[in-house]
């Protein structure tokens, strides 16, 4: 059977914590974007990354681990700077985008390194890998939205 060690326990939090910085990061997106077609982009993937969390949750929990409960310090300095961007940036939304994609990008990269870990039990590299391949595919197509700013 396999287990949750305390690097794992580690890594799953990692990522929810930074399910959380994302979700309120497309939330600041959202309210930043002239597009409405970036603005409805940016919610859905707000609200994708709260079921994210939210799954991530049951998941910890179901193997008797404890979870985090808020983003992170990075996160929130990052979301600043969108802030600032957005109020000196002229052309904002493709900028927003640019930011969207190289989170997205990193959000990947750390699934991927979570999913190396051999001790993981079915359920989590089930999600994980479900969780990962739709930020991939959203990654893939975004070429639609940047060809709509």
């Amino acid at each position: 059977m396999s287990t949750y060690s305390e690097e794992v326990q580690t890594k799953l939090n990692n990522i929810l914590e930074k399910t959380y910085d994302a979700e309120k990061g497309f939330k600041k997106a959202a309210e930043h974007a002239k597009s409405t077609d970036l603005k409805t982009f940016f919610k859905r993937k707000a609200d994708e990354r709260y079921s994210f969390g939210h799954d991530l949750k049951t998941e910890i929990v179901r193997y008797g681990q404890d979870f985090e409960k808020g983003g992170s310090t990075a996160g929130a300095m990052h979301r600043s700077w969108m802030d600032v961007k957005a109020w000196f940036s002229a052309d904002n939304d493709e900028a927003m985008l640019e930011e969207a994609i190289t989170g997205e990008k990193a959000a990947i990269d750390e699934y991927k390194e979570v999913l190396k870990e051999v001790s993981l039990p079915t359920s989590t590299t089930t999600l994980l890998t479900q969780q990962m391949n739709k930020i991939s595919t959203d990654l893939n197509n975004i070429k639609r939205v940047e060809d709509a700013l």
